[in-house]
């Protein structure tokens, strides 16, 4: 039996296992190599932010919408739901594949819930690049 996310540590070998998996990821990996220049400082970075979501520790600084909205613009606005899904099933599949229990599900939710906000911002972002006629 697997068990339950409990500590930073946990959130580390998570997001060291996924961005493992996404790094390699034909279809959406590029995006990350493209414009992710520090890996270390990143992967850091991103385990402050889901031991925040997770366990509200209060350690992320940073903005991940305008982040997000930014690496679209530099490649071309082509970031699509299709992008987010295969993130998201890398995302489900990593913490399956580790972890179980209250706090695996609630990080599949706060998951599905950010996908969801940071592609409308990036659509959002898009139209605002837009010229007003």
């Amino acid at each position: 039996m697997k068990e339950d996310l409990k500590n930073r540590s946990d959130v580390n070998k998570l997001v060291l296992s996924f961005y493992n998996k996404v790094r390699k990821n034909e279809e959406i990996g590029y995006f990350f190599e493209n414009s992710i220049q520090d890996w270390d400082a990143h992967l850091e970075k991103l385990t402050d932010f889901w031991e925040t979501n997770l366990f509200f520790t209060g350690g992320f600084h940073g903005n991940p919408a305008m982040a997000h909205a930014k690496v679209d613009r530099e490649n071309n606005n082509s970031i699509t739901e299709y992008h987010f899904g295969i993130w998201m099933n890398l995302w489900f599949q990593t913490i399956d594949e580790l972890f179980e229990g209250e706090m695996a599900q609630r990080l599949k939710d706060n998951a599905r819930k950010m996908s969801t906000h940071l592609f409308l911002r990036i659509y959002q972002s898009r139209s605002a690049q837009k010229p007003q006629s």
